[in-house]
């Protein structure tokens, strides 16, 4: 009937038969069957907080010629990081690009009266979802801050579902539209290579606390001889200051030496290195970056680092330069990154 993905359940109306969903009888049997939205059921035992099952059910809500975007739509298309969960840990809901259409207001649901040409609308595993690049801009148009606006746009860029350049075509032709001063905003401090939004987050502090900062998010570090020394989260290359976010994945031994290890080496090359460790403020991060600038600007000497690659590098800073990997060597040279 569809390509719908395995291991997720299509909802079905009721069917006074009971071959092609439940009786109105049968419905009422809550643990047998659970609707899902107005007028659809699941089987009881389908798991409601898959993100993807979340979508499938929403989906049945959608008028002819609609589709599902924002968070719901990344993630439909692969992007890892969108994950349906809140800050506050609640459920995102799912929206529903309707245009002109009603639909009646439900539980997991929000709908939007915007409307996303054709050329906007794709067709992927059986559900209408708006392209990776109108998805990202009404993400952003839409967010709860612009600190959040950067974060789905390097977020989206991390699974090379977007470029900026993408999402730029998209904002310059919404100009009356709700929210695209903060989508412009975010557009030009977006990254194509953050690797996690707490990476974001220390950017964005970095540049809004010192003045013409401009960190770069994991950028290959080498010596002179063209040895790779490390790929900090953030590199400040004018200032010669790294950061680095240590999250819980930092607090395993193995992890603790590997980073000592960086560190050493980091600091033999005139490297200043900022660690904003887990459960730290904002401030904390800040004081220890202050410091560091401080620091290096009593540097002296000749450099003995780079980020000039050697022509051995392949680089994969961008989306168009990950978008030419291959499946081998997307899964080698990407492997560190950890979503």
């Amino acid at each position: 009937m569809d390509d719908m993905r395995p291991g997720l359940v299509r909802p079905v109306r009721l069917d006074s038969s009971g071959r092609t969903g439940p009786t109105r009888g049968q419905a009422r049997n809550a643990s047998r069957w659970r609707r899902s939205s107005h007028g659809h059921y699941v089987p009881a035992d389908v798991d409601a907080t898959l993100p993807e099952q979340r979508i499938v059910e929403a989906a049945a809500a959608l008028p002819d010629r609609c589709a599902i975007t924002g968070w719901a739509a990344l993630r439909w298309l692969g992007g890892s990081w969108f994950t349906g969960v809140g800050a506050d840990g609640r459920p995102l809901p799912v929206t529903l690009l309707i245009s002109t259409h009603d639909v009646r207001p439900q539980p997991g649901i929000e709908v939007c009266g915007e409307g996303a040409g054709r050329h906007d609308i794709l067709r992927v595993h059986g559900l209408a979802v708006t392209s990776p690049a109108w998805s990202t801009a009404f993400l952003m148009r839409r967010a709860a801050s612009p600190l959040q606006a950067v974060v789905d746009l390097d977020m989206t860029a991390y699974s090379d579902l977007v470029s900026l350049d993408e999402v730029a075509a998209v904002i310059a032709q919404q100009s009356s539209w709700t929210g695209v001063p903060q989508a412009r905003w975010a557009l030009a401090r977006g990254s194509e290579n953050a690797w996690s939004p707490m990476e974001v987050r220390a950017r964005l502090a970095w540049t809004t606390h010192v003045e013409d900062a401009r960190p770069e998010a994991n950028r290959p570090v080498f010596d002179l001889a063209g040895h790779h020394l490390g790929t900090p989260d953030l590199l400040e290359p004018t200032a010669g200051i790294a950061v680095e976010y240590d999250g819980l994945v930092h607090l395993g031994r193995e992890q603790r030496r590997a980073d000592r290890t960086r560190d050493e080496v980091f600091a033999a090359h005139g490297i200043e290195l900022v660690r904003w460790l887990s459960g730290d403020g904002v401030d904390d991060f800040l004081r220890r970056l202050t410091a560091a600038h401080r620091g290096a600007a009593l540097r002296d000497g000749p450099r003995t680092w780079t980020t000039v690659p050697p022509p051995w590098w392949t680089p994969t800073t961008t989306v168009a330069a990950r978008r030419q990997l291959s499946a081998s060597q997307r899964a080698r040279l990407l492997r560190y990154r950890t979503a």
